[in-house]
C-alpha cells in the first residue's frame, strides 16, 4: 500500500509503501449510480447536503457562458458554487439527470453516502480495503492495469485530456463523467477505481497515518477533519492533480458537494450479493451487478 515515488505528493502521505493484510470483503463492481440512488431517495425520502444547502461546487467549463446562478472561487476559479445545482440537477437547475442514469451519482457528501449505506446494509470502503480492491492484484504501479497511463496510446479512464483548465479535449472519449462500465475492469472485475469520479471511503485523513498504521485491517485515525476520498475523477490533469492513481490520496470536509465525488460501497465477505440489504430493489441491483 502507498508509494515512495518523488513525482507523487509528499503533503497527502503518500507513502512509505508498507504492507497490509485485509480481512475478506465484497465491494460494488460499480459505484453507486443516478438509479440506484434515485432508488434510495424514493423509498426513505431523503434529502442530500447540497439540497439542504441550496448549493453545490460544478466545474466552470460544464456550464454555460451565461450561467448566472454562480460564484467564482478566489483560489480555484475553475470552480463555481452553483445555487439550486444537486445529484438531480449536476450542472444547476436548468439540468437534469434523465439520460444519466447509468452515470456515478454525484454532488452527495460523505454524510450522504453513510445515508445509503446505513439504508442499503452496505458500508464504504476503508481506504486499505480501496487501494487493495483498485490494483486489482497488481503490485507496485499506479494504475489498475500497470505502469503505463496510456498503453500504446489505449485511454483506459475518463481523466482531463487538453490543457487544465481551458479546454477538455475528451480525448479519452468522455467530457464529464462517463456512464460506469465505460472501460475495461481490472483485475478484480471493478469499473473505473481511477479516473471518473472520487470516491468516498470510510477513513479520516491524516497525511502522516501512514507512519504509525497498523498492519491488520487499518481504519484511519479515531478523527479529524477532513474524510479520504480515492481514485481522481475526469477533472485530474497531471499538471495539476496527479491523483488518478491508485496509491494517490486526497481527503474533504464531509459536507462537501461536487460534480466530480461520488461513493461506492461493500460489505464483509458474507453479507454480500444484496443479503438484508434496505429494500427488494436493492437486492434486485445487488443480484444483477452491484457486487462482483
Amino acid at each position: 500500500m502507498g508509494t515512495s515515488d518523488p513525482s507523487g505528493y509528499r503533503s497527502d502521505g503518500e507513502g512509505p509503501e508498507h504492507v497490509v493484510d485485509l480481512s475478506p470483503f465484497a465491494i460494488a463492481r460499480f459505484p453507486v449510480t443516478n438509479d440506484q440512488f434515485a432508488v434510495f431517495v424514493e423509498s426513505t425520502g431523503y434529502r442530500t447536503t447540497a439540497e439542504r444547502f441550496g448549493n453545490t461546487f460544478v466545474f466552470a467549463g460544464l456550464l454555460p457562458d451565461d450561467f448566472a446562478a454562480t460564484r467564482a472561487i478566489a483560489a480555484t476559479p475553475w470552480w463555481r458554487e452553483v445555487r439550486g445545482g444537486d445529484w438531480q440537477h449536476p450542472e444547476g437547475p436548468q439540468s437534469d439527470i434523465s439520460e444519466r442514469g447509468d452515470h456515478p451519482v454525484v454532488h452527495v457528501g460523505w454524510n450522504d453516502a453513510a445515508e445509503f449505506c446505513r439504508w442499503s446494509g452496505t458500508r464504504l470502503a476503508t481506504e486499505a480495503e480501496w487501494e487493495y480492491a483498485a490494483r486489482g492484484g497488481i503490485a507496485g504501479v499506479h494504475y489498475p492495469w500497470g505502469a503505463a497511463r496510456e498503453p500504446n496510446g489505449e485511454h483506459l479512464m475518463n481523466v482531463y485530456q487538453g490543457e487544465f483548465p481551458y479546454r477538455d479535449t475528451g480525448a479519452d472519449g468522455w467530457i464529464g463523467t462517463c456512464p460506469v462500465g465505460s472501460y475495461p475492469p481490472n483485475g478484480y472485475g471493478l469499473y473505473e477505481m481511477t479516473g471518473n469520479v472520487w470516491e468516498w471511503c470510510l477513513d479520516w485523513f491524516d497525511p502522516t497515518y501512514y507512519l504509525r498504521s497498523p498492519r491488520r485491517d487499518p481504519h484511519g485515525p479515531l478523527g479529524g477533519a477532513t474524510r479520504i476520498m480515492r481514485g481522481g475523477s475526469y477533472l485530474c490533469h497531471e499538471s495539476y492533480c496527479w491523483r488518478y492513481r491508485v496509491d494517490a490520496r486526497s481527503a474533504n470536509t464531509a459536507d462537501s458537494t461536487t460534480g466530480n465525488l461520488g461513493f461506492r460501497v461493500v460489505t464483509s465477505a458474507t453479507s454480500c450479493l444484496g443479503i438484508e440489504v434496505g429494500s427488494s430493489a436493492v437486492k434486485e441491483m445487488a443480484s444483477d451487478h452491484y457486487f462482483w
